[in-house]
């Protein structure tokens, strides 16, 4: 769910339908109002060239959930959601010969090109797209990833990740973390009351923040593990591993509903990784 929105813009909370069309509306609406926020608070965690998968700062420096990017050197990664491009920054250092990102959100690229110009570096090579609507052509990317971006928003995971196979060469990788489903059973809160499970885990209506005229101005979509593993075969990929990051010893951070307490007992993310099958 959303935290630190500015609540004036906010007037009612429901659980209802959403569609592709007004997800993607509400994303990019709130993102463009958020970005300079959400980098201030959370720009140091990520790092201006860090492959941070979630919260409980599991990073690919060492999870390797993409593989060796020795393997990707003269290749496409695609990422998805990329926010400020620090993910695909990061793959580029590792030697990745080109790397995409896309964001539904122009604000959030621009803080990608600052970042870039910041350091006196060839801007990252961005795209303003919807993830539902990826504006590439078939099997143009040796590899895609999404670090909590544009999936946990798209009201239909197998359209989605259909989308994303689409584009994927054969025997590439995909790989993407979400919140981890049984997450949506408990309030969206850091201390005890976010320990205690209130809601049906398999209620799938959209979480949708409405602002006074109902039009949506935040909207998150639930599918539990069975959706996203129907989902990934359902695109043709095959589900190589599913991580659920254990919280860290020493890990103080509290970030929205995440936090230490309630990482020590509960999932609170979920990492896919699935490979498209070689032709043949």
């Amino acid at each position: 769910m959303s935290d630190d929105l500015p609540s004036a813009e906010v007037a009612r909370v429901a659980r209802r339908a959403a569609g592709p069309d007004e997800s993607a509306r509400a994303s990019r609406t709130w993102w463009e109002g958020q970005a300079d926020e959400y980098q201030r608070e959370h720009g140091a965690f990520l790092r201006d060239a860090g492959f941070v998968w979630g919260p409980e700062g599991l990073d690919e420096a060492a999870a390797r959930l993409l593989g060796d990017p020795a393997a990707l050197a003269g290749g496409r990664v695609l990422e998805v959601g990329c926010g400020a491009g620090q993910c695909g920054r990061w793959l580029r250092s590792q030697g990745v010969a080109e790397v995409v990102g896309i964001d539904v959100s122009h604000r959030q690229l621009l803080h990608s090109l600052r970042i870039d110009d910041a350091a006196g570096a060839r801007p990252l090579d961005v795209v303003q797209a919807d993830a539902q609507r990826l504006p590439f052509a078939d099997a143009a990317f040796d590899a895609v990833c999404s670090a909590y971006g544009a999936l946990p928003f798209v009201p239909d995971a197998a359209a989605a990740l259909r989308e994303i196979a689409r584009v994927l060469r054969p025997g590439g990788r995909l790989a993407f973390s979400v919140s981890h489903p049984i997450r949506w059973c408990f309030p969206d809160d850091p201390g005890e009351a976010g320990l205690t499970a209130r809601d049906s885990y398999f209620d799938r209506r959209g979480y949708v923040e409405e602002d006074a005229g109902g039009a949506a101005v935040y909207v998150e979509h639930h599918h539990t593990v069975g959706d996203w593993v129907r989902a990934v075969a359902g695109a043709g990929l095959r589900l190589v591993d599913l991580v659920e990051p254990e919280w860290p010893p020493g890990h103080d951070r509290t970030w929205g509903g995440w936090s230490p307490l309630r990482g020590r007992i509960i999932p609170g993310t979920a990492v896919f990784v699935a490979d498209r099958p070689s032709a043949g």
